[in-house]
Order: structure tokens, then C-alpha cells, then sequence
């Protein structure tokens, strides 16, 4: 064999390729469009069990503490020390630590905008903003006609703008977006009057209902709607002898 030349090193993924790559890593992209989804695809969808644990548990970890006592120091540093110690976990059986880091810098940022403020519901508030962002930019791709699910869906079937003229495949994307348009419009009238009340007990209830479980159950219903429309389109062409 020979050593590869300093010219022939391989081209840069093209920046299709990285949102394929990207879409592919997300939740949707756990189940391949057309095909059936199961339990486990839920699952790693919403990483594993682990993944749910830390999820779940710094948000619960808030709530105990801030019902009982109704400090706030205590009750945004404890999810902070329970981040810290998702990645010695990690760390310790050498599993991928940046998950555990991102949601580390999510839980620092959000404790420190509160301690900041001195109000316990601010501990909520990048949330409300990422939920706001989420909801403008689902309702915005359905306004210009490029609904976002089938933007992901095109980039996970290397079919990028096919699906727009196909009728069916169309109308079942606009749905699942819709879909997520109520996901996020839920959120956010719910969670905002809790937010505006000063209710930070309820707002972390809320939260807790209305995230892992409420995106667990989308992410179902919108590979059964993608499903109906893109298996239909692979078993109609695969003909067999």
C-alpha cells in the first residue's frame, strides 16, 4: 500500500452533507422515513435511558429543593452539582461527554441568570426563549412553504426539494410541523403566565410535563405521519418478480 499523497486527502463534506449528518443525529432522525418505528428508536431518540435520567433529574432536582425551601441559591446550584456529576459519570466509564457538557452549560447559564436576577423563575427563561425561537421558526417555514419537518426529511432521504412537489408527501409534512407549531405554542401558553405570576414552583412542574414526555410523544406521531406518506412511495416502487 501506498501512503495517500499530501493533494489526496478527502474533499470537506459539502454543507448539505453536514445537515444531513446533523438531522441524522437528531431525534427525528432516529427512524429512517417510510420505515416502522419502534420502542428503541423512541429510546435512543431521546438518548437512552441515561439521556432521560439527565433530562429529568436536574429539573426534578429544582423542584424538591425549591418547594421545600423556597431559597433560591440552593435550588439552582444543586441542578448545577447534578450536571457536574453526569460528566464524571461520563467520564468514569468513558462514555461521550459532550452531551452531558451541553446540558451542564444549559443548567450554569440558566442558575446564573437567576442568581443574577434574584428570581427564581428566571431559572426558566433560556428555555422560554429557545421555545419562542422554536415556535417563529417552525410557523416561519410554513409561511415560506418549506415546512421544516420536510426540510429534515428531504436532508434524511437525500431528496431535498422532491418532496415538495409531490402532493401527498407534502400535506403530510405541513402537518407534522403544524403538529410541532402545538407543541411549542403549548409550551409557551402554559409555562409563560407561570413565568409572569412568579410561580417558579409551578413553572418547574409545568416544564417537567410538558418536555422529555410531550417530545417523546411528537416525535412518535411525526414518524407515523412521515411514514404514511414516504412508505408508501418505497413499497409502490419496489416491485418484485
Amino acid at each position: 500500500m501506498t501512503d495517500p499523497l499530501p493533494g489526496d486527502e478527502a474533499p470537506a463534506p459539502s454543507l448539505s452533507q453536514t445537515f444531513a449528518d446533523a438531522a441524522r443525529r437528531a431525534g427525528i432522525g432516529q427512524v429512517t422515513p417510510g420505515e416502522t418505528p419502534t420502542a428503541a428508536s423512541l429510546v435512543r431518540a431521546i438518548g437512552g435511558v441515561r439521556g432521560l435520567v439527565e433530562s429529568l433529574l436536574p429539573g426534578i432536582a429544582f423542584l424538591v429543593i425549591y418547594t421545600v425551601t423556597s431559597d433560591l441559591t440552593p435550588s439552582v446550584v444543586a441542578p448545577v452539582v447534578v450536571a457536574v456529576g453526569f460528566i464524571v459519570v461520563r467520564a468514569i466509564t468513558r462514555s461521550p461527554i459532550m452531551p452531558a457538557i451541553a446540558g451542564l452549560l444549559g443548567v450554569a447559564v440558566s442558575a446564573a441568570l437567576a442568581l443574577f436576577t434574584g428570581r427564581a423563575e428566571d431559572n426558566f427563561l433560556p428555555g422560554l426563549i429557545i421555545n419562542a425561537v422554536s415556535l417563529v421558526v417552525l410557523l416561519a417555514s410554513v409561511i415560506a412553504r418549506w415546512p421544516l419537518i420536510g426540510v429534515i426529511v428531504g436532508l434524511l432521504t437525500g431528496d431535498a426539494t422532491g418532496w415538495r412537489s409531490d402532493r401527498a408527501k407534502y400535506r403530510v409534512v405541513v402537518v407534522a410541523t403544524w403538529c410541532w407549531v402545538g407543541l411549542f405554542a403549548l409550551r409557551s401558553g402554559v409555562e409563560v403566565p407561570l413565568y409572569l405570576a412568579s410561580e417558579a414552583a409551578a413553572l418547574a412542574s409545568m416544564k417537567l410535563i410538558l418536555g422529555v414526555p410531550l417530545y417523546a410523544a411528537m416525535l412518535w406521531v411525526t414518524w407515523l405521519l412521515v411514514r404514511a406518506a414516504f412508505g408508501h412511495t418505497k413499497s409502490s416502487v419496489d416491485t418484485r418478480p
